[in-house]
């Protein structure tokens, strides 16, 4: 796009650019926040589930170490298996996040202190990509270097783990079914309920049946244009859902031996909810549950709080929490967990908290050309909305325009000159509308050669094929075409000759009179039109006189 011209106009432009820069800086601090503090939660929930699949284990072992419980020790190796299928997952992910971190980062091939920013304090806390949108597209989506995209890699290593898991379970149960007490039925309703109650899966037909998304498949539905920080907790929320499906899996094992027991050392609060960032106005809905919940308690043992308000435990050891958003700003629900162990009839306790951010609705449409819209050309805007995810927003214009493209940039075609109005919203609510001029494309120049009017050479104006319409200072790529034109010759001493020429080429009446040019001749050309694009009918430009020299 060239510069405008008019000081006025490039007022107008940097003021666009100005809004959306601050626009989007404002909306960042809160948004990068909260996937942070989600991030931090997942891998916090998943060291104390490690711990206490430790304490399980080892349980496990002293229990089997007794030769009561000799035929039950195929169980031991089998857990082993299951929690190294869970490491290794661990180590896949990891490395892609490693990777995402450096590469929005130093690029120099390692974690390390050139891929953070210090905080106030001088500590190393906050990832110098957190905004990147482009690594992660690139590198889980479209690849790039010659490498295949690491997203459809992420979505076979889920599966494959999956089964892995699921095979060693259903190897244990079917080749022990005797020392189990369990029939053909039996073997084939536990391994049915593992696999249905694993939380590590792929939802592979979410973004197919939204009628709204265009995502072509599930890599680019959960990663195209997300910034690293976003990327960040959704890799560890499948790292946390294996560490769940693995601990359902050990403490079901466990529990075939008769692994009564294992003692219950410490529990907290889990919380699973659907955002940690909203408007004012709008709620957080959760799920929250016990860290170590066992499917041998029943919920009368279970105690949960939030704000010191019980909640309804439901059969599975979980509740469900609604949160109404107020305010604005960072806030805080206070979490506690009493658990009553019915073998020993003692209680444990645990608090957690569960953060997240308020936030308000706010929109800016600039357009990136001009402040009007202009007929026959593709006029580009750029749209900014805090607040709200990119895949909610919806742009809609009113009066004689059309809108397409997709967020953030769309393209806004006009009909006919008028008023018109673009309207944005999103998850059915209004952002915001902004007035619009549409306008006709400028009148263009009628030219002979590069000149409006005034002396020519003879030979340089038999050299002519005929006029042009030139757009001076317009930014769009936009040809206006002339019509037709009269041409009339006024010989020195001589009566003027006429000519029409329809088009903007030289027909072979106009070349005649044209080539018979001699040093003081005068050249008119009147009733010169001209249509540009978006024009119904052709305009009248300007009139041109050349003196012959």
């Amino acid at each position: 796009m060239s510069i405008p011209k008019e000081p006025r106009q490039l007022m107008i432009n940097l003021m666009y650019l100005v809004l959306t820069a601050m626009l989007a800086l404002n909306v960042s601090a809160e948004v990068m926040n909260a996937f942070f503090t989600l991030d931090k939660g997942n891998t916090d929930t998943m060291k104390v589930v490690d711990g206490q699949l430790d304490a399980t284990q080892s349980s496990l072992s002293k229990l089997l170490a007794d030769d009561s419980k000799a035929e039950f020790r195929p169980i031991e190796p089998a857990i082993k298996q299951v929690r190294e299928v869970s490491k290794g997952f661990d180590a896949f992910i990891n490395s892609i996040r490693d990777r995402l971190i450096d590469e929005s980062g130093d690029i120099n091939g390692k974690v390390d202190a050139g891929d953070y920013k210090e905080d106030h304090a001088g500590e190393l806390k906050y990832i110098r990509g957190k905004k990147n949108k482009d690594v992660t597209t690139r590198l889980l989506v479209e690849g790039y270097d010659g490498a295949e995209p690491l997203g459809p890699g992420i979505k076979a290593e889920v599966l494959k783990t999956r089964q892995e898991l699921i095979d060693v379970y259903t190897k244990l149960v079917t080749e022990n079914a005797d020392v189990f007490g369990l029939n053909e039925a039996q073997v084939a309703d536990q391994i049915s309920s593992v696999a249905n109650d694993m939380p590590f899966n792929i939802d592979d037909s979410g973004w197919q049946d939204n009628p709204e998304s265009k995502a072509k498949s599930w890599s680019e539905f959960k990663f195209r244009q997300m910034p690293v920080a976003a990327v960040l907790p959704l890799l560890s929320q499948m790292q946390a859902d294996l560490k769940a499906s693995e601990a359902n899996m050990v403490n079901d094992m466990a529990k075939l031996a008769g692994g009564k027991t294992i003692s219950f050392d410490q529990f907290f609060p889990v919380v699973n909810a659907d955002r940690s960032y909203v408007i004012g106005g709008e709620s957080i809905k959760a799920t929250v549950s016990v860290g170590t919940y066992s499917s041998s308690l029943s919920p009368e043992n279970v105690r949960i709080t939030a704000n010191g308000r019980a909640l309804k435990i439901k059969s599975d050891g979980t509740a469900d929490l609604t949160i109404p958003a107020s305010g604005t700003g960072q806030k805080t629900v206070p979490l506690t967990v009493s658990v009553k162990n019915p073998l020993t009839g003692k209680t444990a306790t645990g608090e957690a908290k569960f953060t997240y951010e308020v936030g308000s609705r706010s929109v800016a449409v600039s357009a990136d050309k001009m402040n009007v819209f202009y007929m026959g050309v593709d006029n580009p805007i750029s749209v900014s909305a805090s607040g709200v995810s990119s895949n909610e927003v919806r742009v809609n214009g009113s009066g004689p325009i059309s809108v397409s493209g997709s967020y953030p940039t769309f393209k806004v075609t006009a009909s006919k000159p008028g008023d018109a109005k673009i309207s944005v919203s999103a998850a059915g609510s209004p952002l915001g509308t902004f007035d619009f001029r549409v306008k006709r494309i400028p009148d263009p120049v009628a030219k002979l050669g590069n000149k409006a009017d005034g002396s020519m050479g003879n030979g340089e104006f038999k050299a002519q094929g005929g006029l042009i319409a030139w757009l001076e200072g317009f930014d769009f790529d936009a040809k206006c075409k002339i019509q037709g034109f009269k041409i009339v010759r006024v010989p020195k001493r001589q009566d003027p000759i006429t000519v029409l020429n329809p088009g903007g080429k030289f027909n072979a009446d106009a070349k005649r009179i044209v080539r018979a040019a001699t040093p003081g001749d005068t050249y008119y050309f009147n009733e010169v039109k001209g249509r540009c694009p978006g024009d119904n009918a052709g305009r009248k430009l300007n009139s041109m006189v050349f003196q012959i020299r």
